[in-house]
């Protein structure tokens, strides 16, 4: 495939999922991940999209930094903390073939349990404190599977789409967690040995579309209403799992 081709249908990607990250404020990574990875390969991948992914938080947080939930946020921040280490020691230690698999199945589940009842017309609740405990188990995992796959981002909406019932609060909180979390891998790759410059040569030629994208996406989200957030959450996260499964088959 010509170089030129190859470089605009990265950026139709990125374009793509820096919208629905506008929207939802989650999910660019984790859907863009498999078609870069098939395009540039994983060693280019992964870092060009880390930086965007931090540089699309980083503007949504600008935005809207006034409704951060910071007291969520912080709890969050302090459980994905304790796996996020652990998984930057174990990217290179383990084999994370069935790992994936239970991550996958896991979002799939999930997402459509979350469809499934508001489609049957059942009213969000708040989480008591022993659910939001239990769920908070969800974040060192998150924090383990991100840290080792760039693939964790899931794992926390389960927890924060409970725990925050407002989608601009929810959206904002996100991507101050996006933002917190990839300036700590960014920073741990550039100290890493090796090569940098294509990986920013993508992250460059991108910057247009994520823009673009996020134009876009940022405009819906203030037009959508919060039943049809929480689908459109609870849709990406099942989306993922596909997306995550598809990759593991060979067939993206």
């Amino acid at each position: 495939m010509p170089e030129v081709c190859k470089y605009l249908l990265v950026g139709l990607v990125v374009c793509f999922t820096s919208f629905q990250e506008g929207v939802t404020g989650f999910g660019a990574t984790v859907l863009a991940l498999p078609f870069v990875t098939l395009l540039l390969g994983l060693d280019v991948a992964v870092p060009a999209l880390f930086m965007q992914a931090w540089i699309l938080a980083g503007l949504i947080v600008l935005e809207a930094r006034r409704n951060i939930v910071w007291h969520e946020y912080l709890h969050i921040l302090l459980f994905v903390a304790l796996g996020l280490p652990f998984g930057i020691w174990m990217r290179h230690s383990i084999n994370p073939y069935l790992l994936k698999w239970i991550l996958a199945g896991f979002m799939i589940a999930v997402g459509a349990q979350g469809l499934i009842q508001l489609m049957m017309g059942k009213p969000h609740s708040k989480m008591n404190r022993n659910k939001k405990l239990l769920a908070s188990l969800f974040l060192p995992i998150g924090g383990v599977i991100h840290g080792a796959f760039a693939s964790g981002g899931p794992l926390v909406v389960i927890y924060a789409t409970r725990a925050i019932a407002d989608k601009l609060l929810f959206r904002v909180t996100m991507c101050m967690m996006w933002f917190t979390i990839n300036t700590v891998m960014i920073a741990q790759w550039l100290l890493s040995k090796g090569q940098h410059a294509e990986s920013f040569k993508v992250l460059t030629l991108c910057l247009p579309f994520t823009l673009v994208g996020l134009y876009m996406g940022n405009k819906a989200h203030y037009r959508i209403d919060e039943d049809a957030f929480r689908k459109v959450v609870y849709s990406v996260l099942i989306a993922s799992g596909i997306v995550l499964i598809c990759s593991l088959r060979g067939w993206l």
